[in-house]
Formats: C-alpha cells, structure tokens, sequence
C-alpha cells in the first residue's frame, strides 16, 4: 500500500497530486528517490492475523486491529473442519468396507488399523479444541500442527 500526504494511492492506478498533476498508472515503477521526491510512501501493512479465529481490519498507517471471533464459534468451526477432514480421509478406503459387506472379504489389517487411527486421531483433535481455553489457544494448536498431523496409510 502506497500513500501521497493523506491520501492511498494504489500500483497500477494513476493519481493526482497536490499540484493537479496526473501521475501514470506505471508510478510503481518509479526509482525509490523518484516516489520520495514525490512525497509517495510505502505503508507496510502489519502481518493479518488469522482469518478462522479474528475479525481484523488496516487503518491507514497499516496497522491492524483486530478482534476474536467468539470462542463457541471458533469451536465449532473447527471440530465441523476436522470431521470432514476424518469424513474425507475414511472414503479413501469406504471400497474395503463396502467390499467386505457385500461379498464377506475381509478388510485389509492395514486399512483397518488406519482407519481406526483416523478415528482416534480425530477425536484427540476434537478434545483439544474442546479443551482450549480461549482463541489463543486454539492459535497454538493450529500452530504446532496439533490439528494436521493425520495418520498416514501404510502398505
């Protein structure tokens, strides 16, 4: 983001100073001494934060305030995110059960160990997102992987 005094001027738009000049829409490309000899200034915009656990906006200088999304909300969220994650990993292999209801073949030891694993792996996820105290601590769980770290299948 790019500002002229008070006023955001954005790459690829051309805008007018104080002077009524109309500067090209190419200014982006202008040398660092050429943008400050126009009095243009980048604004770096502070890092988001993550949009599944706050709401957040930029003031003008970049800045971000940002608010928690409601605990119960963030919750539920994320324990639907994680059952349909289960859903989907399990349909990989749903042929083995449907086999073994249809025609008695018995399902493979290594898809059934992995999908009992799936089953297990999923409810931990759901405890600790059960268990999280406040939107902080669902932050650490999706940072420390906590919540991605699927059972692989194994041959």
């Amino acid at each position: 983001m790019w500002k002229y005094g008070s006023a955001t001027i954005y790459e690829g738009k051309s805008w007018v100073d104080d002077n009524g000049i109309t500067h090209p829409s190419n200014w982006q490309i202008w040398s660092a001494d050429d943008k400050a000899a126009a009095g243009v200034t980048e604004v770096v915009l502070d890092a988001t934060p993550d949009a599944r656990l706050y709401t957040w906006t930029h003031d003008a200088e970049g800045t971000i305030t940002s608010t928690p999304i409601a605990l119960a909300t963030v919750k539920a969220n994320f324990t639907v995110s994680i059952k349909s994650q289960q859903e989907s990993l399990l349909y990989r292999t749903d042929w083995a059960v449907v086999r073994k209801a249809e025609k008695t073949t018995a399902i493979p030891s290594n898809i059934s160990t992995w999908r009992d694993a799936i089953r297990a792996k999923a409810t931990v996820m759901e405890d600790a997102i059960d268990g999280a105290a406040d939107t902080a601590a669902v932050q650490v769980l999706i940072n420390n992987g906590s919540l991605a770290d699927w059972p692989v299948l194994g041959s």
